[in-house]
């Protein structure tokens, strides 16, 4: 099933860098930015983050909780977010549940060789639960004027 805006964004919970459970049906009434990204510490995904750290006070400002999704680690995510100094949780997605939830865990070609990956897709998700808007042709380096 491919979610669309629209649709109530499905109910998760895992761990987050801290190894502190997150659900997003305790997050109702806040709105979320949940991203997907491939791996901690890369190119792409270092940008990514990046612009979000760097205009979070305008996420914040706007009323928004930023939560970032890969299938790394909690350790790998706290050397991330150390490194980087970003404000806002990953999610440790090891058993790829969110990923098989929203779609995000895709069959990707690099070289011509295939392998399954992380799609790069942020979902923005209203105070209801509901999905605002799907950005699935992410602009790394300038991805807070994608959400906003």
């Amino acid at each position: 099933m491919e979610l669309k805006p629209g649709d109530k964004a499905p109910d998760f919970e895992v761990n987050d860098q801290d190894g502190n459970p997150v659900k997003l049906s305790d997050l109702k009434g806040k709105k979320v930015v949940l991203y997907f990204y491939p791996k901690d510490n890369t190119p792409g995904c270092t940008a990514e983050a990046c612009n979000l750290r760097d205009n979070y006070s305008e996420f914040q400002n706007a009323g928004y909780e930023i939560l970032g999704v890969s299938t790394d680690n909690e350790k790998s995510h706290r050397k991330f977010i150390e490194k980087q100094e970003l404000p806002f949780r990953l999610l440790a997605d090891t058993e790829k549940q969110i990923h098989e939830k929203y779609g995000t865990w895709v069959e990707k070609q690099m070289y011509g060789r295939k392998y399954m990956g992380t799609a790069r897709v942020t979902f923005v998700i209203d105070e209801d639960g509901k999905i605002e808007k799907i950005i699935d042709k992410v602009k790394t380096k300038e991805h807070t004027s994608q959400i906003l």
